[in-house]
């Protein structure tokens, strides 16, 4: 789980409404929540005098769910090793810190999860299921409420809402629930959260919706339920109800300064949710619309700057090159009002109207440059994947010198070797360094604080053009470069190197001990 505070969201680690059983053969099964409509169990007006029989209904369908990992960790080299200290460790010791032999650890993670068909399907957050960078998904159980373990089958994830579906199966039918409208939500309407905060198991928080379109700045989807029931680590992925039994939303996140609740809970809303579970399920590939533009809502200060309304629009910082956006003419300073008729506001913001459009639908979308409304033309692109768009921002310029090591798409022989991660410069890459876009080389995203490399001054946006005179397009290429030295015995290699607006040296960097 991670905490935040402010506007920063922490995850819960640990439409209209379409029926998820149409064409299961198991359809003729009753959904727990139409259950509460036969029994008349909640009174038309406010809430219950209790919510045990609403809980009694609901609570099979919602299950707990765990995982098994496996972390690939780095060994850290001999920190001590090259000075005068080093004599005081053993060669033993040395060998054991080595970095060439990194070490497999297994790890777990628990969350919530709900049942939606009678056939097994379930529904959950995609930070439940989806390890990062450096772990590989070995298992995930689901468990009932009674107590039953099953082994589930990941259907498909969606990392951009925070989504994913298992599978579970058994010959008797499996209880479930339907998704409700959760554009019917207001404000102070009684909901009850269930889900398996701290591992603990089946636990029902009430609570009322505090918001209904909550936007706290983490993406295209941000868009949330807010809620004051209790939710904690562990409820990710558990469900929303309303009095009713309906899933109104998925709980997916806290705003918390000290990680646990103080009654501001963040779930997916149904209408977001339910068409994104539908394409899950049936194996299609989720596209969304994208303009490749950094934008920034128009607060009062820019306003007055640009003497337009506050709080409508979104000012255009940047525009991405060959993009939409840039294709129809917009630029940076642009403040886009509009886009297919929508108005952007802070509660439908630009990203989330756009990633709703179909790729390749052209839209008009008008805005405002130099005081003067202009209109103009679109045609919607394809949203890239979330690594993606996270390698569009890898590169700021006002980036510190970083001299440690995270996890990511790197090499793990270039890491243990040099001390350094590093991935393969293409155009967006290149646009953000500064150089043209056919420059082939490496771009150092990370470098130990222990290496000779660090101590070469190499760090975060530094370019490896070349190695031994070798061009190394690819990490597998200065593998290769890196494998002929050892083999040749030498200690180190020649790194041609460039900083951002800096010229090319050559560095020498010596190899790590295997």
């Amino acid at each position: 789980m991670r905490y935040s505070y402010a506007i920063t969201s922490a995850l819960l680690v640990g439409g209209a409404a379409v029926s998820l059983i149409t064409g299961n053969p198991a359809g003729a099964q009753v959904a727990q929540n139409d259950r509460i409509q036969m029994d008349n169990v909640v009174p038309s007006a406010g809430a219950p005098a209790s919510f045990a029989d609403l809980t009694e209904q609901l609570q099979p369908a919602v299950v707990n769910i765990s995982t098994r990992q496996t972390v690939t960790v780095e060994q850290q080299a001999n920190p001590f090793a090259g000075t005068p200290f080093g004599q005081f460790f053993g060669r033993r010791q040395q060998q054991q810190q080595a970095p060439s032999a990194p070490q497999t650890r297994e790890a777990t993670s628990l969350g919530s999860g709900f049942l939606v068909s009678a056939d097994g399907y379930v529904v959950t957050n995609n930070h439940v299921v989806s390890p990062d960078a450096r772990a590989t998904l070995e298992e995930v159980t689901v468990t009932l409420p009674d107590g039953t373990e099953y082994e589930a089958e990941l259907i498909g994830t969606d990392a951009a809402s925070d989504l994913a579906v298992l599978k579970i199966t058994r010959a008797e039918p499996f209880p479930f629930v339907r998704f409700g409208n959760s554009s019917q939500a207001r404000v102070g309407d009684w909901v009850i959260a269930i889900g398996n905060p701290f591992g603990l198991g089946g636990t029902v928080t009430s609570g009322i919706v505090s918001s209904v379109l909550r936007n706290v700045g983490s993406g295209a989807y941000d868009r949330f339920l807010q809620t004051d029931a209790a939710i904690n680590r562990g409820n990710s992925g558990g469900p929303l109800f309303d009095m009713q039994g309906n899933v109104i939303g998925i709980n997916n996140a806290i705003l918390s300064p000290s990680g646990g609740s103080v009654g501001i809970g963040l779930a997916i809303p149904a209408e977001v949710a339910e068409p994104i579970v539908n394409q899950l399920i049936a194996g299609e590939e989720i596209q969304r619309g994208y303009l490749g533009v950094q934008i920034q809502p128009v607060n009062e200060d820019i306003a007055d700057a640009l003497g337009i309304a506050k709080n409508r629009g979104e000012l255009v910082q940047m525009v991405q090159p060959d993009q939409p956006a840039q294709q129809a003419g917009l630029r940076s300073g642009d403040v886009v009002l509009s886009v297919n008729g929508e108005d952007i506001t802070p509660d439908r913001t630009l990203s989330f109207i756009v990633a709703n459009i179909a790729p390749g639908t052209t839209v008009p979308v008008t805005y405002i440059r130099d005081g003067e409304r202009r209109r103009t033309n679109v045609t919607v692109g394809r949203r890239p994947s979330e690594q993606e768009l996270a390698q569009q921002q890898m590169f700021n310029d006002d980036d510190e010198p970083d001299s440690g090591m995270t996890p990511g798409d790197s090499s793990s022989l270039v890491e243990s070797a040099l001390g350094i991660q590093a991935i393969p410069i293409d155009a967006t890459i290149a646009r953000q360094l500064g150089v043209p876009s056919d420059t082939q080389g490496l771009a150092i995203t990370g470098v130990d604080g222990n290496s000779d490399a660090a101590r070469r001054g190499l760090s975060r946006g530094v370019m490896i053009l070349s190695a031994n005179s070798r061009a190394v397009p690819t990490l597998e290429a200065l593998e290769e470069v890196i494998a002929d030295a050892r083999a040749a015995g030498r200690n180190a290699v020649l790194l041609r190197v460039q900083a951002r607006r800096g010229q090319p040296q050559l560095v020498p960097v010596r190899l790590n001990d295997e």
